[in-house]
């Protein structure tokens, strides 16, 4: 009988003392349990301890973290949490330098204990630690033991960062901004600045007086450090007022922040971690979220600076310098090239940016695609203004579309998700990176366009095929924009379309809810298609041969199910039979309404009193070598002998019994596995229970994909007939095979 769910089997150790094994209740006071354990080892005072986990963080138990005890885990009787805070606060101010080291360094690692932590803070314990840093009077290791139980306390949450004072925040900036600090302090003190920053607005600003962007990234050459560093940065970027963000940009751009990160980090001789890989996903998302503004800016129709883009547009375009005189030529004129460049509205374009998102950044990117790459520029609009009308591509609203997009897909605007760390390295290797993937995605919907033969009809689906195309090119994490562009190369419409068709073949394309709701409808009749061919084949009948008391093959036994399914028939055969054998030469017969059940394997009567081999799979394995060295190195006699014990194994798997009233079984050796299953999916099915067998789940597979298919063929306006057409005569000869010898 398997023990209450109440009653939990630990261990508890004690320096010094046997492991107590007890069975703990968990519904007894965790007092009471603590004062048994200390009278087993006749301690007193048992307030005064408590339980630890002895391995991992070696966490202190409560009330409430309790239950996640489990069987077999290893305990340690423990000082208290409030005895062992109050020791180590008054070794951590004792003047002993080698007793105060001791004191920080179990302090840092009893820290991240959340209850130790709750007493040693309610002991104005982090006063006491920030005095300490405030004196400037530690240094080398004892600091950094210092820094790390401060942090680790204040990530708990329980006092707020706005108690800092201001000299504390001082001294841990000064120890950035040295240039020689050991490693180890420079990672905390960075830790404890990106802290105050996340968690306090008014920190923030304190921090970021005390702190310049040109300090922070001169750590980024030091790998131990550079995580640290970027991260200190995104803080700084993410808090910073939406006024100052522009601002740090251009900082940071100006102190080749990028090419630093490209060099340093990227391209560095060590593989980025999943922290550091976080960190430049923030930073990309915070970099693309400088877009926000621009994407949510209306075009104002009236506004003459705005209007003068669009006119630089069409200039670059069609070379306005020889633009008519007349006001109503130039008009006529400018209506005629507006729509060429394909914009929605011929007549006044700034219409067509006034809805957002994009906004004001779509023209951003138009204007930076005709004066960064003019011949491109150039060559897509005169290119589609010399096609037909239903096959050109209107740049204007494709290129409006695409950084719609563009945006979706880099989530601009969006702030950045806890523990994604989907960068993008590419996007570090070019100091205008959003412009550049512009004009990368707008040559290639150009090229999709023409691929594709659309018209203005097919515009929605142009521009799901390139968002595709996008997202499959991004994935594959190109390191450059020159590798995105051969990546998208061989992402063409075809092979879009093979992918397609790849994906909707396979397995995980039956996972749609409308799929699955078809599969399973079909289920159950392939399953009766199933046990019915398991029946016909019951009633068929299969010889079974007979084992000997010493395994040797003695005779054969024949079984069949009668036809109306009622009655198991057998017999012994003095050979194997060719074919059926006939119910009169079968003597004995057991009525289904009698079978109890089916046992396998080696809960079959016959394999319990001859199975010699243990279920632990190590003395499995450890049998198998055995085996194998005594067959080389034996006499043909134990060779034998040893056969025989790997013949029974095989056997086992093939066994199995049909129980019957009164207390009578029928023992079965199938004589291969495909028989074994077909006679335990058969019988199964007799005593309607489940047919659970490797044979019926591939069967099942096969069936129900087989009839997916079918059902999903696009038969409309096929005529299927009724009955299946005539198979064609023999040809005269044969003389029109090919020899592909």
């Amino acid at each position: 009988m398997p023990p209450p769910a109440d009653i939990v089997k630990v261990a508890i150790e004690w320096p010094g003392a046997n492991a107590q094994l007890i069975e703990m209740d968990q519904k007894r006071p965790l007092s009471s349990i603590i004062r048994e354990v200390c009278d087993g080892w006749s301690l007193s005072g048992s307030e005064q301890f408590a339980l630890r986990y002895a391995d991992g963080p070696q966490l202190y138990i409560t009330e409430q973290s309790r239950g996640e005890i489990k069987n077999g885990t290893i305990l340690r009787l423990a000082i208290s949490p409030a005895r062992a805070a109050r020791q180590l606060l008054e070794r951590i101010q004792s003047h002993g330098i080698d007793a105060r080291l001791e004191a920080l360094k179990e302090l840092a690692k009893l820290s991240a204990d959340p209850t130790f932590a709750a007493e040693f803070i309610n002991m104005e314990g982090i006063g006491t630690l920030a005095r300490l840093v405030e004196s400037g009077t530690h240094f080398g290791e004892m600091l950094a033991f210092t820094l790390t139980a401060f942090l680790e306390l204040m990530d708990h949450g329980i006092v707020s960062w706005d108690l800092i004072s201001l000299s504390f925040i001082k001294q841990i900036a000064g120890y950035v901004n040295q240039p020689m600090v050991d490693v180890s302090i420079l990672q905390r003190s960075l830790a404890i600045l990106e802290s105050m920053v996340l968690n306090s607005h008014s920190l923030y600003h304190r921090v970021a007086q005390e702190i310049t962007v040109g300090q922070l990234i001169g750590h980024l050459s030091n790998q131990e450090i550079q995580t640290y560093a970027i991260a200190l940065i995104n803080a700084l970027f993410l808090k910073a007022p939406e006024d100052r963000r522009q601002e740090m940009a251009s900082t940071l751009a100006q102190k080749h922040l990028r090419s630093i990160i490209l060099n340093h980090v990227i391209r560095g001789n060590r593989p980025i971690k999943a922290e550091m890989a976080h960190q430049l996903y923030v930073l990309q998302v915070l970099t693309f979220n400088l877009l926000e503004e621009r994407m949510m800016t209306k075009m104002d129709p009236n506004d003459q600076a705005q209007r003068d883009i669009i006119f630089e547009l069409r200039r670059i375009a069609f070379d306005g310098e020889n633009d008519p005189t007349g006001t109503e030529k130039r008009k006529a004129m400018y209506t005629k090239d507006y729509k060429m460049l394909g914009f929605t509205n011929h007549v006044n374009p700034a219409m067509d940016f006034t809805q957002t998102p994009p906004g004001m950044l779509a023209l951003d990117n138009m204007l930076y695609l005709a004066k960064v790459h003019q011949d491109t520029y150039i060559r897509i609009v005169l290119e589609n203004s010399s096609r037909e009308d239903k096959h050109e591509c209107p740049f204007g609203r494709c290129a409006i579309e695409l950084t719609r997009m563009l945006c979706e897909i880099l989530q601009v605007g969006e702030l950045p998700n806890e523990g994604c760390n989907d960068y993008h390295p590419m996007f570090f290797t070019h100091d205008r990176a959003w412009e550049e993937f512009f004009c990368v995605c707008i040559q290639l919907l150009n090229k999709t366009w023409k691929e594709m033969r659309a018209t203005a009809e097919d515009f929605n689906k142009v521009m799901q095929v390139v968002r595709e195309q996008i997202t499959r090119a991004l994935a594959m994490k190109p390191s450059s924009l020159d590798q995105l562009k051969n990546k998208l190369r061989g992402l063409n419409y075809s092979e879009i379309l093979r992918l397609r068709q790849s994906e909707r073949m396979s397995q995980d394309d039956f996972q749609s809810p409308p799929i699955i709701e078809l599969r399973e409808r079909i289920q159950p009749e392939i399953l009766e298609l199933i046990k019915q061919q398991r029946l016909n084949r019951l009633c068929e009948g299969s010889c079974f041969r007979k084992l000997g008391n010493r395994r040797r093959q003695e005779k054969f036994w024949f079984c069949r199910l009668s036809l109306n399914h009622k009655v198991l028939h057998y017999g012994d055969l003095d050979e194997s039979p060719q074919g059926e054998v006939p119910f009169e030469q079968l003597s004995d017969k057991i009525p289904v309404s009698d079978i109890k059940s089916v046992v396998t394997g080696k809960d079959c009567p016959h394999m319990k009193e001859k199975s010699a081999l243990k279920q632990n799979k190590v003395l499995m394995l450890f049998t198998v070598i055995l085996v194998t060295w005594l067959f080389v190195h034996s006499s043909l006699a134990q060779r034998v002998t040893f056969v025989h014990v790997c013949f029974f194994q095989e056997v086992l798997e093939l066994a199995f019994s049909v129980l019957y009233d009164p207390d009578e079984t029928l023992n079965f050796v199938a004589p291969t596995k495909y028989d074994y299953c077909i006679w335990t999916d058969g019988l199964c099915a007799l005593l309607g229970r489940e047919m659970g067998s490797d044979l019926t789940r591939s069967d099942l597979d096969t069936l129900i994909s087989m009839e997916m298919k079918l059902r999903l063929l696009d038969l409309e306006n096929i005529t299927i007939p009724e009955a299946p057409p005539p198979v064609p005569k023999e040809p005269s000869s044969y003389n029109f095979t090919y020899n592909y010898s």
